[in-house]
């Protein structure tokens, strides 16, 4: 494994690559409330398995900063997404393929919208698809995401800068089941989120998300795009938590119909949100038989 520091358009972004030099790429985007390090077992059975991974860190967390000042400190779907991307310019990878998990399964869609012929195959996890927009969900759902309505609000946004990590402890409580997680574990997560722009980058993505704040201008007309675009024909792999406490299979249930490509769906019994760190054998096989369905080398990068 190589741990290294990659300049991209905006920022300076940590990123571990590891496994074979010659293997076929696979970038794997986590999410929120978490770090990369969901991804360090699932990545070495893909190591073990021929690939080559590229696991960043999204901008906000751990050691991955802006390069200057004035950037504005979103995100939102979209500009994770041209992050992604601008990562894989500087380190010269043309295809690969994609897993995300929570806020990267959203970019990962984004990217497979927005360069088709650059994502040749990709993997969601935990978090549906935002094709064709994001209606305002029916109320069970409203409450399970409470916290997206929390911090479009003033006081919500003063208590989630007052305390981002008890705020993240929450999600971590009641997201999968009881005892899923050691405290040493979340302990060590929630030390990424000290980044100076972790709240700002939180806040902005929930915001956006609900028009209660506009994306950023750059990713603006990617946004549009997935608003615009129904269906998908990249090839996909969705993987379900049975017990996700805040995306359970009901809120899931229209993800099939939006691929019109090869699909699979695949439901994990007992296992809550967090996916790769609660099943990480299960979610790296379920990787490996879906990536392993692509021909050719899908690209190289030096580490």
């Amino acid at each position: 494994m190589s741990e290294q520091q990659v300049k991209t358009t905006l920022l300076d972004v940590n990123v571990d690559v590891a496994g074979p030099a010659d293997g076929p790429i696979v970038l794997l985007l986590h999410g929120w409330p978490d770090d990369a390090t969901t991804w360090t077992n699932v990545a070495g059975h893909l190591n073990e398995a021929g690939f080559r991974t590229v696991t960043p860190e999204l901008r906000g967390f751990g050691g991955t900063r802006f390069r200057s000042a004035d950037t504005p400190r979103t995100g939102n779907s979209g500009i994770l997404a041209h992050d992604a991307i601008d990562l894989m310019d500087a380190l010269g990878v043309e295809t690969f393929m994609v897993a995300g998990h929570d806020w990267g399964s959203n970019a990962a869609e984004a990217m497979a919208v927005g360069w088709p012929g650059r994502v040749t195959r990709m993997a969601m996890l935990s978090t549906p698809s935002r094709l064709g927009g994001m209606p305002t969900p029916p109320f069970p759902q409203c409450q399970r995401q409470w916290y997206h309505w929390f911090q479009a609000t003033k006081r919500g946004q003063d208590a989630v800068r007052a305390d981002p990590k008890g705020f993240g402890r929450i999600m971590w409580d009641n997201w999968s089941p009881p005892g899923w997680y050691e405290d040493a574990t979340f302990e060590a997560v929630a030390a990424s989120w000290e980044n100076p722009d972790f709240v700002d980058v939180t806040l902005h993505s929930y915001q956006a998300r609900w028009d209660e704040a506009e994306p950023d201008p750059r990713s603006a007309e990617l946004e549009a795009k997935v608003k615009a675009t129904k269906t998908l024909s990249t090839p996909t792999l969705y993987i379900q938590g049975a017990v996700d406490g805040v995306n359970p299979p009901e809120a899931s249930k229209g993800v099939p119909a939006k691929f019109t490509g090869p699909f699979a769906f695949i439901t994990l019994d007992g296992v809550g949100h967090f996916a790769p760190r609660e099943a990480p054998d299960a979610v790296a096989a379920a990787l490996i038989r879906h990536f392993q369905s692509a021909t050719g080398n899908e690209g190289s990068v030096d580490a």
